[in-house]
């Protein structure tokens, strides 16, 4: 080893899901949203003036945090965005998980929970799921130096009812409670409306799943005024300029057009509903899912042994080699077309096998 490599900052990295471009596949393993933008959106990039790209684009993102705030029937100062979810969740680990005790989050939940803990230097815990994979409250109710959970809960899907995330924040008033709600717009109940009676609460959302825009990279968190200052401190204190200009434009073009996002919801929520009915006559088991994925078992084929033959159709699902988890994949909800595509292969295949 250099000497210098002793000074160096050394992290087991996050690996992203897997991100093939083929012309004939089906994408079923990002949760990526099958239908394209709002409309409005395609018309800002339409009329979009390139020569606006010569200046610096506004570092408080008023517009689009505006556009959040009014939807939500909050304050602009209870708003504050960042380059997608993950980097709003990673900046939000910088700011409020400052404590020498451990945070706590649940043992199958987003790998990179453990991987910004770990760049951080921030001690953590993980609590085990229960036999259906729910979180169980009452392991959040001990000393901690903060609390963070996806709610529907990932990969798993699982929700967790609002009156235990109260409960939660009813026994951790000393710490900052961070709901991470990703997929909430396919059928759960966010927990924004509790930012009003509890200071301490932290709501983080996407664009990237219910409003079709991961390519663009908006994430949001709400909350009491004090805590979205301390964010943007520390942003600011971070890099001014996180969003440009066309993601700024487009993202308040995608929240005001609340029909469009509406309509695609319920569209993945019916597709979802269909594909759990036909998974089960095919023989597989999974929690119910408050998501755009089903996190499915089969009761005779392994996991790993339909992720590869999907694979060699090009049909792309997520797997995951991890204790607890490794007989499940987890299946993004395409379009409907795509679905049927998906059960006619699992049906063929399986019949094959017996």
């Amino acid at each position: 080893m250099n000497t210098w490599e002793a000074n160096v900052r050394k992290v087991v990295p996050y690996t992203p899901g897997e991100q093939p471009n083929e012309p004939d596949m089906i994408k079923l393993n990002t949760n990526e949203n099958p239908y394209p933008p709002a409309p409005g959106v395609q018309k800002v990039l339409q009329e979009l003036k390139t020569d606006t790209l010569r200046l610096y684009p506004d570092p408080a993102a008023k517009d689009l945090v505006h556009a959040i705030a009014q939807n939500y029937g909050l304050e602009d100062e209870q708003v504050f965005v960042g380059v997608g979810s993950d980097d709003v969740l990673a900046m939000s680990f910088l700011t409020f998980f400052n404590s020498k005790k451990p945070i706590l989050f649940p043992d199958i939940t987003y790998s990179f929970y453990d991987v910004w803990a770990d760049l951080f230097r921030i001690p953590y815990e993980c609590k085990a799921l229960d036999e259906n994979f729910c979180i169980r409250k009452e392991d959040y109710f001990g000393e901690n130096g903060g609390i963070i959970f996806p709610n529907p809960n990932a990969p798993t899907g699982v929700e967790l009812p609002q009156q235990d995330i109260e409960e939660i924040l009813l026994h951790n008033r000393d710490v900052i409670v961070i709901v991470d709600e990703a997929y909430v717009d396919f059928g759960g109940h966010s927990a924004l409306e509790l930012i009003k009676k509890y200071d301490n609460l932290l709501v983080v959302q996407t664009f990237s799943k219910s409003r079709s825009m991961a390519g663009m990279r908006i994430g949001f968190a709400c909350a009491d005024p004090k805590l979205i200052k301390y964010l943007n401190d520390v942003k600011y204190s971070f890099n001014s300029y996180t969003m440009d200009r066309t993601t700024i434009a487009t993202g308040v073009a995608a929240m005001e057009d609340q029909a469009y996002f509406q309509k695609t919801c319920e569209q993945i929520i019916s597709t979802r509903e269909w594909t759990k009915k036909e998974l089960e006559k095919l023989g597989f088991t999974f929690p119910d899912s408050r998501t755009n994925f089903i996190f499915a078992s089969h009761r005779s084929c392994l996991a790993k042994e339909l992720f590869e033959a999907l694979r060699e159709k090009h049909i792309y699902v997520r797997y995951f080699p991890k204790p607890g988890i490794d007989n499940y994949l987890r299946i993004t909800i395409g379009t409907e077309k795509e679905m049927k595509q998906l059960i006619c292969f699992l049906k063929e295949y399986l019949a094959k096998r017996n």
